[in-house]
Parts: structure tokens; sequence; C-alpha cells
């Protein structure tokens, strides 16, 4: 704890803080440490008990995705209300996690949107690597009713598995380009130039035609 606050940078936290994450400390600076330490999964419980969004970043790094049991996720989870200890959390340890799928299908329906938005992001994933699990059109027909008035997070995630559907299923990309396109989410969202906007319809054409390209 003494050496990630040592790496503490205020102009890197007033970055981090605009995003709603409370830390300060570069990542590529945080992976080094990580790399450093190697897998260390007592470490990493020990690092995420206290509390501390570097440290729980940290801990992300070092633990074994695969000895978290699925009521620990689900509460480390609903600790996680930093963005970057979610995203984290959902991406590097969920998704290599045996509990996943029990998982995607409770955080999907959870009350919580920001907890149901970590559902959506495992079913993304599902749209790519396991689509037959899944009903695409009633996926669709959440995200068509839904997506429009959800809250920010969720929103993203719902809108991100609409992409998904788009691009990896071309018996629904008419379907998916026509929703995203009548519920015109993020369709104003700044973009760097050199980025691919995430309003659906532009993403899934964009994404497509370079898979066309290749």
């Amino acid at each position: 704890m003494a050496e990630l606050a040592a790496l503490e940078d205020p102009r890197v936290r007033a970055v981090n803080e605009r995003h709603g994450d409370d830390h300060g400390i570069n990542l590529g600076r945080l992976r080094a440490v990580a790399k450093r330490l190697k897998v260390q999964h007592d470490l990493a419980r020990q690092l995420w008990a206290t509390g501390d969004t570097a440290a729980r970043l940290l801990a992300i790094l070092v633990c074994r995705p695969k000895l978290f049991g699925r009521d620990e996720l689900d509460v480390m989870l609903r600790e996680a209300r930093a963005p970057k200890v979610h995203d984290w959390l959902v991406n590097y340890v969920v998704k290599k996690n045996p509990h996943a799928e029990a998982l995607r299908a409770a955080w999907s329906a959870d009350p919580d949107p920001v907890i149901a938005s970590a559902g959506w992001a495992l079913t993304t994933e599902r749209v790519a690597k396991q689509p037959e699990i899944l009903d695409l059109d009633a996926l669709l027909d959440v995200i068509e009713a839904e997506m429009r008035d959800a809250p920010d997070r969720l929103q993203w995630a719902m809108n991100h598995c609409l992409a998904q559907i788009g691009i990896e299923r071309a018996e629904h990309r008419a379907r998916a380009i026509e929703i995203g396109e009548r519920l015109e989410v993020l369709k104003d969202h700044p973009t760097p130039p050199d980025c691919t906007s995430p309003f659906a319809p532009v993403w899934i054409n964009e994404r497509v035609r370079r898979r066309q390209t290749v």
C-alpha cells in the first residue's frame, strides 16, 4: 500500500476522477507492479479487502480468477463501484471463472443497473462465442424496449450487445441496425477521428466492412 501511495500522481487522479475512478496511478506503472509480483491469490484477496481502488485494480491483476466462488464474485461486483474496477473485474476475472454463466443470468436480471450492466457485458461475450445458448430475438426485444431510457452504464452495455449481435449474426443484422437507427442511442457521442463511433448502426457497418476487406 505504501508503494501504491508513492505512485500517486495528482494529474492522473484529476483525469481519472472525471470518469468516476478515484485513483491517481498510471495503469502502465500499476501493471509493472503486478508483473513483478506475479500471481499471488492470497495477496489479491488482502488488497481487495482494503477497499482502495488502486489496490483493487492490482488485486485483479495478480489473482487467480478460477479460485473465486460464485457468491464471492457477486459480493465483489457489488463492492466495485469505481467504473475501472467494475470493468476489470468482469473482463479479467469473471469471464475466466467457471461461474460466469450463472452470474450472467443472475446479474442481467438484477434491479441495480450497474450490476445489470455486468450481466449484459457477459451476454455480449456470449453473442460472439456461444450464441447458441442465447435467444437473440428475445435479447433484441429487451434492447428495443429498454435501452433508450436505461441509465448510462446499463445503456452502454446494452448498446454494445446490440452492436455485437449485428456484427456477429448476419440473420439479425438488419433488425439490429434498424433498432439502433430508431432509438438513436449514442448517435451524437463524441468520437475521435481515428475511432469508430459507438452508435450501433455505424459500429456494425464498420466492423462488417473491415471483416469483408481482410
